[in-house]
């Protein structure tokens, strides 16, 4: 998808994911590791827009409300009319950047936030919601939500990574097949994602890999985002 291509889905859906082979490469930011090499977090959102990142999650794990608010209104602001721009965990930061007109497509949860089916009531039917699973008891829990609730699912991690210390247990690529095989909502891989395993978590069904430090810490954070671009192209041919 071209970058005119994902504003017009980002125009066309409100916000929401427009379907399940369709999503990419999905950036997660990282605040310390986008200072790394002096881009920060706008600079690596910017370029890795450009070069074909069709969503962008904004994490920032030790920021205030008040601080995070004003990073997801940034960015927002600065790409929100060419990728999905979705909020880690904080629903009321979402809401808020919502409320003031600002184009965040919404919010992804983890098991410990609020529950999805709150956030899908407070931000509407034409919001994202995005959801962490990788147990099959989190899928079953998925099952029984209305039809519409998540729009896509976290899983992993794929890898052990250094940007999320408490993580579950690494799933693998054949465990991340297993859970994307179990359910009909769009699952993306993240944790530890490089660009090798692209190519095999595509094949295993995944709507998009999330990248954190194969793109944040990169000193060419356009250059690493358009490799994992090309790679997830590539596999798709």
């Amino acid at each position: 998808m071209t970058a005119d291509a994902a504003a017009a889905a980002v125009a066309g859906t409100a916000g929401r994911v427009p379907g399940a082979q369709e999503l990419g490469v999905y950036l997660v930011t990282d605040t310390a590791l986008a200072g790394r090499h002096g881009h920060g977090v706008l600079g690596v959102v910017r370029a890795a827009v450009g070069a074909g990142v069709r969503i962008v999650q904004v994490r920032d794990k030790t920021a205030s409300a008040r601080d995070l608010l004003a990073l997801t209104v940034a960015v927002a602001d600065a790409v929100g009319d060419r990728a999905l721009v979705v909020v880690d965990d904080r629903l009321d930061v979402a809401l808020a950047a919502r409320h003031e007109g600002h184009a965040v497509a919404g919010v992804h949860l983890g098991q410990s936030d609020v529950p999805a089916s709150a956030a899908r009531a407070l931000l509407g039917p034409d919001a994202h919601v995005g959801l962490t699973a990788n147990t099959t008891r989190h899928l079953v829990e998925v099952a029984a939500m209305p039809h519409g609730t998540v729009d896509l699912l976290g899983v992993g991690v794929v890898h052990p990574t250094s940007t999320k210390p408490d993580h579950p247990p690494a799933l693998g690529v054949a465990g991340f097949a297993r859970i994307a095989a179990t359910t009909t909502v769009p699952c993306v891989g993240i944790g530890g994602v490089g660009l090798a395993d692209v190519g095999p978590l595509r094949a295993a069904g995944a709507a998009g890999v999330a990248v954190v430090s194969g793109i944040c810490a990169a000193p060419d954070p356009g250059a690493a985002a358009a490799a994992f671009v090309a790679a997830w192209d590539g596999a798709g041919r």
